[in-house]
């Protein structure tokens, strides 16, 4: 019943005014104090009607708030199967991880996810797309970073600078199946560079705290970076277009960048150029 005259508030403030004026103008005869009382009648009615609203509206937004807060402690707390509710707070933790992740700014992206944003990413450049990667021979079998690479070449051909700094070890450098992967590359007209893991520190400062690097990234014409988490579990890797973000990821390369030695071609062979500025002092 109360809620009802709550409702009817303004209907009954009108009408209470209503009939003070009318009291008035026909009673004691006072028109002017009738068309005042009627006045703040129906602003007193105008106002109630607008606060009322607004209460309604902002309960209404907390009550969402509150479902919103307290959904999954209600969810969890009906789990009554001991077993059961440990797999939901494990879900619970990933589930906060990722979160964390997009508080950041940064977008989780499974493995098929990763090479096919920097596959839509490498066709949306325009002017130079900047990548670290790790030296491996999946270049020339894996279909994902096939497809991103067939992306890579789709960029060159518009007139888009890529520069790709391989990561490696020496040993490794001459193993057959990388030289392959170097000469295709070289061959394609990608700027061609090498850093050897054992010249570089094992840390760097990324999202405001040292972390061990993945070396495998790509910034995009210093909009957008794709990176490799460097302990891969449900997401293979991220991307961001956070400007802060991405300028962290230019110094990271800038530091790479100065470590990284480039190549030239001897022999069908990929080889350090500062090879030839050895062999020269030698002589």
């Amino acid at each position: 019943m109360s809620k009802k005259i709550q409702e009817m508030a303004v209907f009954i403030e009108f009408l209470v005014g209503s009939g003070l004026a009318i009291f008035f103008h026909l009673v004691l005869n006072n028109e002017q104090a009738a068309y005042l009382i009627f006045g703040l009648g129906i602003l007193l009615s105008l106002f109630t009607y607008l606060v009322r609203q607004d209460i309604e509206t902002t309960k209404s937004q907390l009550i969402d708030k509150y479902h919103d807060a307290h959904e999954i402690p209600f969810a969890l707390a009906q789990i009554s199967d001991a077993e059961c509710k440990i797999k939901a707070n494990e879900l619970i933790a990933s589930t906060l991880k990722s979160i964390m992740i997009l508080q950041n700014g940064y977008i989780p992206l499974d493995e098929i996810e990763f090479y096919l944003e920097g596959a839509r990413l490498s066709d949306q450049s325009l002017h130079q797309i900047k990548a670290v990667d790790p030296l491996t021979s999946g270049w020339l079998s894996r279909g994902a970073l096939i497809n991103f690479y067939q992306a890579n070449l789709r960029a060159v051909n518009r007139g888009v600078t890529i520069t790709r700094i391989f990561v490696t070890s020496r040993e490794e450098l001459g193993d057959s199946d990388v030289q392959k992967v170097l000469l295709t590359q070289y061959n394609d007209c990608i700027d061609v560079r090498i850093a050897f893991r054992d010249e570089l520190p094992s840390t760097f400062d990324i999202s405001g705290r040292d972390t061990n690097s993945s070396f495998d990234f790509a910034i995009y014409d210093d909009r957008g970076v794709t990176d490799v988490f460097v302990q891969t579990g449900k997401y293979y890797g991220r991307k961001t277009f956070q400007q802060s973000e991405v300028a962290k990821y230019q110094y990271l390369y800038e530091l790479l960048e100065h470590s990284a030695h480039p190549v030239r071609l001897e022999n069908d062979r990929i080889v350090l150029a500062s090879e030839q500025f050895s062999l020269a002092s030698n002589g």
